[in-house]
């Protein structure tokens, strides 16, 4: 699991399924007021553009926690987007890590990653945890019967994705034994409008109040953290602002999940994520 680290001192009326899906992609567009000009990246994108180094192209060989932080942020994506939720709370209180992840609503997002992870979900003769679709989505599982669940080549399918938004490139290496695609940063203004909204997020912005926060932010934090490119966000900070985005950012994830996602609808999924990631 990812860890925060200090940098050494300079070393009732109900709505029909289709009215939902709408509102919830409206909500959506809306929770960020960022400039209409920017271009529109899903959580997923967003997590790998922080990840790779802009002129090789590609994320740190030793970055293990990657694959499984991109598979979490699907499952945030799809609940922001109003497609999955997790199972109400009954009498008996279950814990965010032993509710179960259900559909509701198999209306395409438009995203290939995100509607495959959809059809999974349906597909699933008994709901799953937050943590066992993540381990599912990742190919983490004993179970030959459940490998048909993996998604594969997430990297490489974000990465086209990205060079498709006019992001990032596409070139070769060599790397004396092997060729590798690599996507360098091409668009780098837009790398640098995300590294400073998280900045901003926990510096001039800072709430100090998770159910304040844009959840958007707040979930592309948690994402960052878990996906272990969070040095990669606060890294260009001078030591004093370093300092404090890192003391802030630790004091958010070291909040109860359980207790802050029972303070407002539409984070659940954002914490059940983090829970997941706090507990592996």
């Amino acid at each position: 699991m990812t860890t925060l680290t200090h940098r050494g001192r300079r070393a009732d009326g109900r709505k029909g399924d289709g009215e939902e899906d709408v509102a919830a992609d409206r909500e959506l567009n809306e929770d960020e007021p960022d400039d209409s000009k920017d271009i529109r990246l899903t959580l997923m994108e967003e997590v790998l553009l922080l990840g790779l180094k802009d002129k090789e192209g590609y994320t740190s060989f030793w970055n293990d926690c990657i694959s499984s932080g991109l598979r979490g942020g699907i499952l945030i994506e799809l609940a922001l987007r109003g497609r999955i939720h997790l199972e109400p709370l009954a009498l008996r209180k279950k814990r965010l890590l032993e509710r179960k992840v259900l559909l509701k609503s198999d209306a395409p997002t438009g995203d290939v990653l995100l509607d495959e992870t959809l059809r999974h979900i349906k597909a699933t003769e008994t709901a799953e945890t937050v943590q066992t679709w993540i381990e599912l989505l990742t190919g983490e599982t004993w179970n030959p019967f459940k490998l048909q669940y993996q998604l594969r080549n997430v990297r490489e399918r974000l990465a086209k994705a990205l060079v498709e938004k006019g992001i990032l490139t596409t070139e070769k290496q060599n790397f004396l034994l092997f060729d590798m695609t690599t996507h360098p940063v091409s668009n780098t203004s837009e790398k640098q409008r995300l590294v400073k909204k998280l900045q901003e997020s926990v510096l001039e912005r800072w709430v100090n109040d998770p159910q304040r926060m844009e959840r958007r932010t707040l979930a592309l934090l948690v994402l960052a953290h878990a996906s272990d490119v969070l040095e990669n966000v606060f890294a260009s900070l001078a030591d004093d602002k370093y300092d404090l985005a890192m003391n802030r950012t630790k004091d958010l994830l070291d909040m109860d999940p359980e207790v802050e996602a029972a303070k407002a609808k539409g984070t659940e999924m954002i914490w059940a994520v983090l829970a997941a990631f706090n507990k592996s």
